[in-house]
């Protein structure tokens, strides 16, 4: 339940991560509420994995997911760049995210 609780967490990263983006530095009140309730629901939910999930495994996932769910919005959703070496690093951010979740058990 700790890791679905978790994925849920790292996808409302992302949510607001893009939300805070399409703000335009908070001057857009519908994406900057977006912003407020995504970030507050993401800590929330990763507070709540944290109980039976150790730190250095939850919040390294956690910023994982949120680091690679942002880095595809930004190439789908607002047009950013998806060069070879920009692809290979979001990779490798994914090796050890897996690496992680493995290690866990």
């Amino acid at each position: 339940m700790a890791w679905l609780l978790l994925t849920i967490s790292g996808g409302l990263e992302v949510v607001w991560a893009a939300a805070l983006k399409a703000s335009d530095g908070f001057s857009k009140p519908l994406y900057s509420g977006i912003t407020a309730i995504g970030a507050f629901a993401s800590f929330w939910l990763l507070a709540y994995a944290m109980k039976s999930l150790p730190l250095g495994t939850a919040y390294p996932v956690w910023v994982g997911i949120g680091a690679i769910g942002s880095f595809l919005i930004g190439i789908l959703v607002f047009g950013e760049s998806a060069t070879p070496l920009r692809l290979a690093s979001a990779a490798l951010i994914v090796i050890g995210i897996a690496g992680l979740k493995l290690a866990e058990g």
